[in-house]
């Protein structure tokens, strides 16, 4: 079974094939606006959801969490577009280090 980050690396050489007419710093700038317009998405379907969008959308929670996974792999493919050969240890890192405090905290508990 595949990884997420084999998926994300096997997405990775889909889209930058269909980028490859882009200069490389464009196509990472680009991958990071993409996680703005996924975030963006699911604000969107937030809205909905609590009737606040004059367009008569109905929403539920699970198109918000689509939406939210969207964002994710988004971020994982700016990571790997970023940095191909240290996206894995680098979110490792930043993960562990943005998660101390919760440790921390069930530690205490």
């Amino acid at each position: 079974m595949d990884t997420l980050w084999d998926n994300i690396e096997k997405l990775s050489v889909i889209y930058r094939a269909a980028g490859s007419h882009l200069p490389d710093e464009e196509l990472k700038a680009l991958q990071v606006g993409k996680v703005a317009e996924e975030a963006g998405e699911a604000m969107h379907a937030l809205h909905g959801l609590k009737g606040l969008t004059t367009c008569g959308d109905d929403h539920a929670w699970s198109e918000v969490q689509n939406d939210l996974v969207g964002a994710v792999i988004a971020a994982l493919l700016a990571m790997h577009y970023i940095d191909p050969t240290g996206a894995r240890a680098a979110f490792d890192e930043i993960l562990h280090r943005r998660t101390r405090r919760g440790r921390e905290a069930a530690v205490a508990t």
